[in-house]
C-alpha cells in the first residue's frame, strides 16, 4: 500500500510540474521571424526596405528598391541598415553626403515597424 501511495504522489507531482511548464513563447521574447515592408522618401524618390523582426528585435534591414544616385547613396544604403540592426532602433546617425538617402531609409524602417503595431 505504501508503494502504491508513493507512486501515486510521484505521478501527481510530475503532472503538476508539467502543468506549470512552458507553453508558447511570447512574441516579445522571440518566435518566428516576421518580414515587414516600408517605404520612405529619399533624394531620388521612394526607398523600399524589408525589415526582419524576431519578437521586438530588428535582425535585418535590407534596401530592396530605390532610385538614389549610385555612388553617392551607396554608403548610406550599406551603413544605415547595419546601424539600425546594431542599435535595434532607428535612432541612428545619418551618413554625411547622403543625408536624404539616410533619412529615407530611416523613414521606411519606421513605416515598416508601424505596420507591425
Amino acid at each position: 500500500m505504501k508503494k502504491f501511495l508513493v507512486i501515486l504522489l510521484t505521478l501527481a507531482m510530475a503532472m503538476s510540474l508539467a502543468a506549470c511548464g512552458g507553453g508558447e513563447e511570447p512574441a516579445a521574447e522571440g518566435g518566428e521571424p516576421v518580414v515587414l515592408t516600408g517605404v520612405g522618401e529619399g533624394f531620388g524618390g521612394d526607398i523600399t526596405v524589408e525589415v526582419t523582426l524576431e519578437g521586438e528585435t530588428i535582425t535585418n534591414v535590407e534596401v530592396v528598391e530605390h532610385s538614389e544616385s549610385d555612388g553617392i547613396s551607396d554608403p548610406a544604403i550599406e551603413e544605415v541598415p547595419a546601424a539600425i540592426v546594431a542599435a535595434n532602433s532607428t535612432d541612428v546617425d545619418t551618413v554625411s553626403g547622403a543625408t536624404y538617402t539616410s533619412d529615407g531609409i530611416i523613414e521606411a524602417v519606421n513605416a515598416a515597424l508601424e505596420s507591425a503595431e
